[in-house]
């Protein structure tokens, strides 16, 4: 009996152990998590609708702190430009550089140093752009363009700028990574193929992914070392239950006859 009770004793230890190292390894990934992501991201809400489909009016963003310099053809990058307005502002990347970028050939497509672009991310039926134009982007620039190329004031519009419409690259304040609410349009951002193939390619997505893995896993390591406690009152039997056979442990009473 002895030998039971110290083996019981030694197994329900053991998982006290457990679930306290998983209480305090959840803990650590998940306000990890969350810290690691607050450094990295900043979250938006987009004012406007010239980036629909791809981001509609009211929608929140996550936007990776990046540099300028990180910034690649294709991204979708929040910037902020006194000659814009000086607030910020979401729009796509579609040209660099010393890029020359025209519209629209024959197909009415956007071309970049005469290369066609082809946009997926255009609504169906969607020109590249409503109005022509040819524009070199200076060194150091990025031509920037609304996915809603029928409303979206942008680098098109600034053409008669000194910059020819262009935005320093300092002026990025981050990258879009993914689109955080509303729930049904939850979704990590695609780094379009169409500019894969041009010098530089395209960017590589943040680690958000690993942010979110990292929240998850955290909080359910705590719920379950949290849980792993209750549960096994619930589920080892009390000892010495039932071994008596009952009240009276099993002892006879014999009535006299007189």
């Amino acid at each position: 009996m002895s030998g039971a009770g110290r083996e019981d004793d030694g197994h329900g230890r053991a998982g006290r152990v457990l679930s306290g190292l998983a209480v305090a390894v959840g803990c650590v990934l998940f306000l990890g998590g969350f810290v690691w992501g607050a450094l990295l991201y900043q979250p938006y809400t987009v004012p406007t609708d010239s980036m629909e489909p791809t981001i509609m009016r009211g929608d929140r963003v996550l936007a990776e702190r990046v540099d300028g310099g990180e910034v690649r053809r294709g991204d979708v990058v929040v910037f902020k430009d006194k000659v814009w307005g000086d607030m910020p502002m979401l729009k796509r990347v579609v040209g660099i550089g010393g890029d020359k970028v025209e519209c629209c050939d024959r197909q009415g497509r956007m071309t970049i140093n005469g290369k066609p672009v082809d946009e997926p991310y255009l609504a169906a039926g969607s020109p590249a752009s409503i109005t022509a134009f040819s524009t070199t982007v200076p060194d150091g620039q990025l031509f920037l363009i609304g996915d809603h190329r029928t409303t979206s004031v942008d680098s098109r519009s600034h053409l008669s700028d000194a910059s020819h419409g262009a935005v320093p690259r300092s002026a990025v304040k981050g990258r879009v990574d993914a689109i955080a609410w509303p729930m049904g349009s939850w979704g990590m951002m695609d780094r379009p193929r169409a500019f894969a193939g041009l010098p530089g390619g395209t960017s590589h997505p943040g680690p958000l992914p690993l942010v979110l893995a990292s929240v998850v896993v955290g909080a359910l390591l705590v719920l379950g070392g949290a849980a792993y406690g209750p549960m096994a009152r619930r589920l080892t039997p009390r000892r010495g239950a039932g071994r008596n056979g009952g009240p009276g442990g099993g002892k006879g009473v014999t009535a006299g006859v007189g």
